[in-house]
């Protein structure tokens, strides 16, 4: 018994006669006899009854559709698969982002990269740094970015980005006069902070216990990009990613340089042994472009 049996056995069943199974096939009505016998012997079940030249189903005949089908609903979803991988090639991206760089920075990046023309559909996933780990180390997306804070000892790894932190507020704050900020000015002001198992956040308490100085943190969070919401409602003055205030310095938020260099950094991760498609490629160096486009954005308006 081999598959075209059983593709001769359901274009009988669909199609009704012997006859219209051939034309559905393209084979003579005689080689569907012929698959039907062999399957019916190889069986060892009478499949159909012989009726003035009809082939009439049996109740076993009935009940092997039932598994056929399913059969069949598999190989029309390859075949549905081996078409899209024709129609668009390796055109369907998945990445694995952790916040500070996915809820706008991608989004921006994808916007460069005209994904209509290239008719490509990607797959945006904005996740924890552990859960980006998580997800290429299990081979679920094509590439991640994730904050510096989680071991890469099992990933091929490269830096992404590696900027010094940025001070942001509103414009009525009293800082936002000085043109740079210092660990001594953020001495009495209400702190917006990272939580506290950030990488950058490590850096900056370091710096702040160096120069003698504790911070007031009156909100943590996990976000840079709320950091940068809470400053622009005068909450407080936050230490921030400087890729996530390229949102924000068009409505008004402050941003100042601080005169310590605490930096940020974002690692792209790869499953290793798992060649990157052409279409990853081109997109991180897409990644990159406008990268720099940002943060020469962001130091020029610092120069001002």
């Amino acid at each position: 018994m081999g598959i075209r049996e059983i593709e001769v056995f359901r274009a009988v069943m669909t199609a009704g006669t012997t006859s219209k199974a051939a034309m559905l096939l393209g084979i003579s009505q005689p080689a569907v006899s012929q698959a039907i016998r062999k399957l019916e012997e190889g069986a060892g079940l009478q499949l159909f009854v012989r009726a003035r030249g009809r082939l009439v189903p049996t109740q076993e005949a009935a009940a092997l559709m039932i598994d056929v089908d399913q059969l069949f609903v598999g190989f029309e979803a390859i075949e549905h698969r081996l078409k899209s991988l024709r129609h668009l090639g390796i055109g369907r991206l998945t990445i694995a982002v952790h916040p500070a760089l996915g809820n706008s920075f991608l989004p921006r990046v994808l916007a460069d990269f005209e994904l209509a023309q290239r008719d490509m559909q990607v797959s945006l996933r904005v996740l924890s740094s552990r859960e980006v780990h998580q997800q290429v180390s299990s081979g679920q997306c094509d590439f991640g970015l994730m904050a510096d804070e989680m071991p890469v000892a099992s990933l091929e790894h490269s830096a992404f980005l590696d900027s010094i932190g940025v001070v942001v507020m509103h414009a009525s704050h009293p800082l936002a006069q000085r043109r740079v900020i210092t660990p001594k000015d953020l001495a009495e002001v209400d702190f917006l902070a990272l939580n506290p198992e950030d990488s950058s956040r490590h850096r900056l308490e370091a710096a702040m216990r160096e120069a003698g100085v504790e911070l007031k943190i009156r909100v943590e969070t996990a976000y840079s990009h709320t950091l940068c919401e809470l400053a622009l409602l005068g909450v407080g003055v936050g230490f921030v990613n400087p890729v996530a205030v390229c949102d924000f310095m068009d409505r008004g938020l402050v941003v100042k340089p601080f005169s310590v260099d605490v930096r940020f950094a974002s690692l792209l991760v790869f499953r290793p042994g798992k060649p990157l498609p052409e279409n990853a490629r081109q997109f991180i160096r897409a990644m990159r472009i406008r990268l720099d486009k940002d943060l020469k954005r962001l130091h020029q308006s610092l120069k001002v």
